[in-house]
C-alpha cells in the first residue's frame, strides 16, 4: 500500500509547484497542503492514462511490467490521498488539468521506440520531483494527514525513481 501511496504522488508532480520550500528556510512560504494534495491528484490520473497506454503498446517487457506496476499503485493509493485530502478539508479534482492532457494527448501520437523513451523520461522526471516534493511535504505540511501520507510514500517514491532510471539504460 505504501508503495501504492507513493505513485500516486511521483506523477503529480511533474505539473504542480508544490507550495514551498521547507519551513526552516528565513524567507520561505508555508508549506501549501492543497496545491500538494491537487497535485498528487492530478499527477497520478496522468500516471495512470500514461502507464496504461504504454502497457498496451510497448514491446519492451521491462517497461510494460513498470507500466503495469505504475497502475497498479496508482489506483491502490487513490483511497489514501482521499483520506488525506478529506482530512485537510481539500477537494480532489476529478480529471486531468489542461497541461496535463496537453501533454497525454501527445503522448498517444508516440509508437515504438519513441513511446518507451518518452514513457520512461517522464516516469524519471516525475518520480524525481515526487521525491523532492515529497520530502518537503513530509516535514512541512500543516495537516498531519498529509505530512504523514507524504512521509510514508516517500521511501516507496525512490524505489519508483530506482526502477525507472534501470529503464533508462
Amino acid at each position: 500500500m505504501i508503495r501504492s501511496i507513493a505513485l500516486v504522488a511521483s506523477v503529480a508532480l511533474l505539473a504542480a509547484p508544490f507550495g514551498a520550500r521547507a519551513q526552516d528556510e528565513p524567507s520561505a512560504p508555508a508549506f501549501d497542503d492543497a496545491k500538494f494534495v491537487q497535485g498528487v491528484a492530478v499527477g497520478g490520473m496522468y500516471a495512470v492514462y500514461l502507464s496504461e497506454l504504454t502497457g498496451m503498446q510497448t514491446r519492451n517487457s521491462n517497461i510494460r511490467k513498470f507500466a503495469l506496476l505504475m497502475v497498479k499503485d496508482h489506483l491502490a493509493a487513490k483511497e489514501e490521498l482521499a483520506a488525506a485530502a478529506k482530512a485537510a478539508g481539500v477537494t480532489l479534482p476529478t480529471k486531468l488539468d489542461a497541461e496535463h492532457q496537453k501533454r497525454y494527448e501527445t503522448f498517444k501520437d508516440y509508437k515504438g521506440d519513441n513511446l518507451d523513451r518518452d514513457y520512461v523520461k517522464a516516469m524519471v522526471k516525475c518520480h524525481t520531483d515526487g521525491v523532492a516534493a515529497f520530502a518537503l511535504a513530509s516535514k512541512g505540511a500543516k495537516n498531519p494527514a498529509v505530512k504523514d501520507f507524504a512521509a510514508k510514500a516517500l521511501p516507496t517514491l525512490q524505489k519508483h525513481l530506482e526502477m525507472a532510471k534501470a529503464l533508462e539504460k
